[in-house]
């Protein structure tokens, strides 16, 4: 094709693609069915993880839950049998003649299982391990949502390696392991749907968390590559939803503060509403979810401002030094449990 042509068709589908856009944002698209699908949560035990299980459950998914932590990914696992116990009771009541009585009868009428793994994201032979049983057990992941997370609450300098080596591991490699576990089935399958929560962080950055940033940002390169070695392989039944939210009011950055003129318009967000809009372009196949909206333009500014303009809004926000108090409380409750341990 003549070069000037293609370019006239190149711009006519970036426009189109503007037009698209914007019509999703009048009319509201069909959300997708994730009935009787395995979708994996890995840091399911709590915050997020848990919420995502929760709606996910509600959409009657078959769910996969990863967690370190046994005690708390357990206690996922229960609320999620029971939000199926109450869909397949409220089936039966809607069907004469069909009852159930107890877990054993309720969840084989649903079709409707949850299956807990006790799994280190961050050791890259225990992804792998654990992945293989999911396949055996379980069966092929078709939804896979890499939200675990952690953060060490340092400075830099500050920080000891063996954290900072942990944060990235958790944070960001994880997503390399887990991906490559599960997607080989969904290429050969033409079907899947590998979300990332990633975070603001991870678009823009802030001070004191160096290595935090670091890995979020890392998170998103990962996955926005991914998205396009799936469209240039055109497997475009795999889809891809990037999730950065604003600070999400988990307890995971506790103490993070800016400026209190500011707060009462930007506060931290609740995490049923973060997952709620996660979950809505999840279920519409949306490739990027910013939550606030206005991330989206805190992004757009600091790509096209010069670096000192940028530290100017930073300090007027005060989210130069948001992360202080913190690292502060962070340092202060290490401090406290090393001289109750009599370190």
């Amino acid at each position: 094709m003549n070069i000037l042509l293609e370019f006239f068709v190149v711009t006519f589908r970036v426009l189109w693609a503007f037009v698209l856009a914007a019509a999703k944002w009048l009319v509201r698209p069909k959300e997708k069915s994730v009935a009787g699908q395995v979708c994996l949560i890995t840091g399911a035990g709590s915050g997020l993880g848990r919420l995502f299980a929760l709606e996910f459950a509600r959409r009657r998914a078959l769910l996969v839950l990863w967690d370190i932590n046994t005690q708390s990914n357990e206690e996922t696992a229960g609320m999620v049998r029971h939000i199926y116990r109450e869909m397949a009771e409220e089936a039966a009541a809607a069907v004469p003649g069909v009852a159930g009585d107890g877990e054993k009868d309720v969840l084989p009428h649903c079709n409707l299982q949850v299956y807990t793994y006790t799994c280190d994201v961050g050791k890259r032979e225990n992804v792998y391990l654990t992945a293989e049983r999911v396949r055996k057990e379980v069966g092929e992941v078709s939804v896979l949502v890499n939200n675990a997370g952690v953060v060490s609450g340092h400075h830099l300098l500050e920080c000891p390696d063996e954290l900072i080596e942990r944060t990235m591991m958790v944070n960001c490699h994880a997503h390399f392991w887990t991906t490559k576990a599960f997607l080989p089935k969904m290429l050969e399958m033409n079907h899947g749907h590998i979300v990332t929560v990633a975070s603001s962080l991870g678009l823009f950055s802030t001070a004191g968390v160096e290595d935090y940033c670091a890995s979020k940002f890392g998170a998103v390169g990962f996955h926005e590559s991914l998205s396009h070695e799936l469209k240039a392989a055109e497997k475009d039944g795999i889809k891809t939803t990037l999730v950065c939210p604003y600070l999400v009011d988990t307890g995971m950055f506790r103490g993070c503060r800016i400026r209190k003129e500011i707060e009462p318009f930007l506060p931290p967000l609740k995490p049923e509403y973060c997952v709620k809009q996660a979950m809505r372009a999840i279920l519409t196949d949306q490739p990027m979810i910013c939550t606030p909206r206005l991330m989206y333009m805190v992004t757009f500014m600091k790509s096209i401002l010069p670096f000192e303009a940028v530290v100017c809004m930073y300090r007027f926000l005060g989210a130069d030094k948001c992360m202080y108090p913190f690292i502060a409380q962070r340092k202060q409750a290490t401090n406290n449990n090393e001289a109750k341990n009599g370190i």
